[in-house]
C-alpha cells in the first residue's frame, strides 16, 4: 500500500488569499480568536433579492431529509435527489417540475439551475456531497454532524472560506433563546472563569454487551457484530450508490432504513458526533473554542465495526485570548460526571455544566439554572446581546440573499465537527492525544492516522 501523505498545513487565514506560509503560533493564536470572530467574517456572496426565490437542491429527501426540504419548501425546489426511488418519488410529489437523480454527482451535472443545496444524506457522504457544491459557489446546508472525519471536517471548513458563501450545519437547538442566555450569563462572568465544563446524554445506541442491555436502554437495534449473511437489496434501494466512499458489505436490514447506520464506523460516528453536535454546541459557543490540546477516551474495549453504547472523552483547550484554559467532558449512556452521581446538582437526564469560581450553570436544551441556587437566588441577569434567530433554515435563507452570516457557519462547525471526532478517535485508539492541529496528527499515537483520514473506495475521491 502506498504511504499515504500527511495532510497539508491548513491556512487559518479567514479570506482565500493564496499565502500558505504561516507559523504554528500565527496558526494557534488566529484560531483561538475564530470562535468569537464571526460577526467580523467576510460577507458572503450577495445571490438574490430577498423577495426572490432561491433555486435550491435538496440531496437526501428522506427521514431528516425531508423535513429539511420542508423547512425550505417556501423558496424554489429545482432538484431531488435520493439513493431511494421511493423517497425521491415522494418528495417529487410536492415539487413535481424538479429535476430527479438517484446520483449527486449527477446533480452537479446541471450546477447552472441551482443557488444553494441542502445536504442530508448519511454521514459517510455528507463531505461527498458538500464539497462539489462549495467549489461551484453554491450556498450550503447540511446536516450534523458536518462530516465523518478530521479530515473531512478541515477540507470542508477551508473550501467553505474560499467560497465566501452561506452554509449552516443543521443544530437546530443553536437557534433556541435558551442557549443564547447561557452564552450571555458564561461570557459576562455571571459564574466567574470557567476550567471546568461537563456534558452528559442518556442515550445509549451503540454496542452492548448483551441483547437484553440494550433493550434495557431502549436501543431497538441492539447491534452486536456484524451479520453474517445478507438479504435481497429492498426494491428502489441503489445500494451501492448507499454505500458511496465505504468499503462494500452485502445489504442488511441493520443498515438501513432509518438511523441504524449511525451506530456503524464505516457510516457514521455514534452517538458522539451525533448528539455531541448539539449539546457540545452549547461550551464551543459560550466558551469560544477551537481546537483541543489533548483528548482522552475511555469506555469499554473499542469494536473495530461499531460505536460504544456508553463512553466519556475529555478534552483539554488552552487559554483563548482572556479566557482561561478549560477541561471539557462528555459522556453518554451510562457515564454521568461525579457531581451528578453525588448529587451535587440536579440529576437531569441530559445536560451542560459549567463550573466557575463564582458559581455553576446547569442547561438543557429548554432551560437553565444558576447554581448553587439559593446563593444566586436575586442575581441580576444582563441584559441580551445575541439578537433573536429568525429560525434555524430561516437564518440560513435570509444569509444566502443578503449576505449576513449565519451563526453555525462551517467555519465555527468545522471546528466543533473536528473536536467530536477526535474524542472518537482518542477512545479508539486508547491513548491521551496530544494533538496538532496544523498537521491533523497526533505525534504520539501514528495509528490513530487512519481514523482521521480514512481510504475511500475505488472510484470516490474528496477533491
Amino acid at each position: 500500500m502506498a504511504k499515504r501523505p500527511r495532510p497539508t498545513e491548513p491556512s487559518p487565514c479567514p479570506c482565500p488569499c493564496p499565502c500558505r506560509r504561516h507559523t504554528r503560533r500565527d496558526f494557534l493564536r488566529r484560531a483561538a480568536l475564530a470562535a468569537g470572530a464571526a460577526i467580523a467574517a467576510p460577507s458572503i456572496g450577495y445571490v438574490r433579492e430577498p423577495n426572490e426565490r432561491l433555486r435550491i437542491a435538496v440531496i437526501g429527501c428522506g427521514g431528516r431529509g425531508g423535513g429539511n426540504m420542508g423547512s425550505v419548501s417556501s423558496e424554489s425546489i429545482v432538484a431531488l435527489c435520493d439513493v431511494s426511488e421511493q423517497n425521491l418519488e415522494s418528495a417529487a410529489k410536492q415539487h413535481p417540475r424538479a429535476r430527479k437523480a438517484t446520483d449527486f454527482r449527477r446533480l452537479y451535472d446541471h450546477a447552472g439551475e441551482m443557488d444553494a443545496v441542502v445536504v442530508s444524506t448519511c454521514e459517510h457522504t455528507h463531505a461527498f456531497a458538500t464539497l462539489p457544491a462549495l467549489q461551484l459557489g453554491k450556498h450550503v446546508y447540511c446536516e450534523k454532524p458536518l462530516t465523518h472525519s478530521v479530515w473531512e471536517a478541515r477540507v470542508i471548513r477551508e473550501a467553505a472560506a474560499k467560497a465566501k458563501v452561506a452554509t449552516q450545519m443543521g443544530i437546530q437547538i443553536h437557534a433556541e433563546d435558551n442557549y443564547r442566555r447561557v452564552v450571555e450569563l458564561v461570557q459576562s462572568g455571571a459564574i466567574g472563569g470557567v476550567r471546568e465544563a461537563h456534558v452528559w446524554v442518556s442515550r445509549a445506541w451503540g454496542r452492548h454487551s448483551s441483547e437484553e442491555e440494550a433493550r434495557k436502554h431502549g436501543d431497538i437495534v441492539s447491534v452486536l457484530e456484524r451479520p453474517k449473511d445478507s438479504a435481497p437489496v429492498p426494491p428502489g434501494l441503489h445500494w451501492d450508490l448507499w454505500l458511496g466512499p465505504a468499503p462494500f458489505r452485502p445489504f442488511h436490514s441493520v443498515y438501513v432504513p432509518g438511523p441504524k447506520w449511525y451506530r456503524w464506523w464505516d457510516f457514521g460516528s455514534g452517538t458522539m458526533s451525533d448528539l455531541g453536535s448539539h449539546w457540545n454546541d452549547l461550551p464551543f459557543w459560550a466558551l469560544k473554542l477551537t481546537h483541543p490540546l489533548t483528548i482522552e477516551g475511555s469506555g469499554p474495549p473499542p469494536h473495530p465495526e461499531i460505536a460504544p453504547a456508553s463512553m466519556r472523552a475529555a478534552y483539554e483547550f488552552g487559554p483563548r485570548g482572556d479566557l482561561p484554559a478549560v477541561k471539557v467532558t462528555w459522556y453518554q449512556g451510562t457515564e454521568k460526571p461525579d457531581l451528578w452521581r453525588e448529587g451535587r446538582i440536579p440529576k437531569w437526564g441530559d445536560g451542560a455544566l459549567f463550573v466557575g469560581t463564582k458559581g455553576m450553570i446547569l442547561s438543557d436544551y429548554s432551560k437553565h439554572v444558576l447554581l448553587p441556587e439559593k446563593e444566586l437566588e436575586g442575581f441580576r441577569r444582563p441584559e441580551p446581546t445575541i439578537p433573536k434567530s429568525r429560525g434555524h433554515h430561516a437564518e440560513w435563507i435570509h444569509a444566502c440573499k443578503t449576505g449576513e452570516p449565519t451563526t453555525c457557519d462551517f467555519q465555527y462547525s468545522g471546528w466543533l465537527t473536528e473536536s467530536n471526532h477526535l474524542g472518537n478517535v482518542a477512545y479508539r485508539v486508547g491513548k491521551k492525544l496530544e494533538w496538532d492541529p496544523v498537521t491533523l496528527r497526533a505525534a504520539n499515537a501514528p495509528e490513530a492516522d487512519r481514523i482521521i483520514r480514512r481510504e475511500y473506495r475505488e472510484g470516490w475521491k474528496l477533491a
